[in-house]
């Protein structure tokens, strides 16, 4: 078998840079708007993985954009979406990690997108990649769960949306572009995982936040 190629995405700068950082054989790739750092990077076995990430900008829209152009661009083996969101659950706190293991969108009726590939309401982390997600934070002794995650295209910051997002998806955090990542990376039959930290229990104005 050849060398393991993984697609890394965050919405912001911050959340790539130090991934980037930590790539050697690094070289950068401008397409689409993206500016792409490829480069590797040794496994928690004895493999050497290829790795390009990439800041997608926030939204749904971007995200799923820069998950097909990374997919046709770099063939990856996986997909993985890492960044902040969020936190909906109370017994979880700032910095803890909500793996997305069920990924649902907030703002989109699934009765019709959901007719064509994959066929399914709601989107899923694949199981082999959460698995090893889980073995890497339980030995970094991080706080994390199996959660479920909803993305949608407004800024969740008020308690009264709060309370909407838990209704509408009993989620555990709230972001912007998770699902988006899964749904296309399920079309093209290529594994994804969305990993998120809490940075705030979605109670942030955004001219704060950002």
């Amino acid at each position: 078998m050849g060398m393991k190629t993984v697609a890394i995405i965050g919405a912001l700068d911050e959340e790539v840079a130090l991934i980037a950082k930590s790539l050697t054989h690094v070289t950068h790739t401008a397409k689409g708007s993206l500016d792409i750092v490829s480069g590797t990077v040794d496994s928690f076995g004895s493999d050497v993985i290829k790795v390009a990430a990439t800041v997608g900008g926030m939204g749904l829209v971007n995200a799923a954009a820069t998950t097909q152009l990374l997919i046709d661009e770099i063939a990856p083996d996986a997909v993985i979406f890492s960044g902040i969101a969020g936190n909906l659950n109370k017994s979880l706190h700032i910095n803890d990690i909500v793996l997305g293991k069920t990924l649902r969108y907030l703002d989109t009726d699934m009765r019709l997108v959901g007719q064509w590939k994959p066929g399914t309401s709601e989107f899923h982390s694949d199981p082999a990649l959460l698995q090893i997600a889980e073995g890497a934070l339980d030995e970094m002794g991080i706080n994390h769960i199996q959660g479920t995650i909803a993305s949608g295209n407004y800024f969740v910051d008020t308690p009264q949306k709060v309370s909407q997002v838990i209704e509408q998806t009993h989620a555990d955090a709230v972001e912007m572009e998770g699902a988006a990542v899964a749904h296309v990376a399920a079309r093209n039959d290529v594994p994804a995982l969305v990993i998120r930290a809490m940075s705030d229990s979605a109670d942030t104005d955004y001219e704060e936040f950002k």
